[in-house]
């Protein structure tokens, strides 16, 4: 009786322990403009470094998906602050979030469609 106790005990914990992690998130434009304008928010373009410098938008860091150290730098930011990314389509950063959801951020999504989606919506970009 006891170890079912235990297990039922240990059960308990794994599924409260599981859902409190934060899932990731995938915002409209609109949704992602009123996201990264909260404070404390860490915005990652995660497009190459050519891509970043035809455009980007404003505030956003670069760190490049396809870069060796990729998860190394990610691994390296605030997991207590809003955590953004966003690419050219959405595609490198649905891969990205999947990655991300081992770091343990407290808060993070990226933009559905990517940078193409955000201009599509006249969001503004910095050049």
């Amino acid at each position: 009786m006891k170890i079912f106790i235990k297990l039922f005990i240990l059960t308990g914990l794994t599924f409260v322990f599981n859902s409190c992690q934060s899932q990731p998130i995938r915002l409209t434009p609109n949704e992602f403009e009123e996201a990264i304008s909260k404070p404390n928010v860490q915005l990652i373009d995660i497009r190459t470094p050519e891509e970043f410098s035809r455009g980007h938008i404003k505030n956003a860091k670069n760190i490049d998906f396809y870069s060796a150290n990729f998860q190394d730098q990610m691994s390296k930011l605030d997991k207590t602050q809003p955590l953004y990314i966003y690419c050219a389509s959405g595609n490198r950063s649905g891969q990205a979030l999947k990655q991300l959801s081992n770091l343990s951020f407290n808060e993070f999504g990226d933009l559905q469609g990517g940078i193409k989606v955000w201009n599509q919506a006249q969001k503004r970009i910095v050049n």
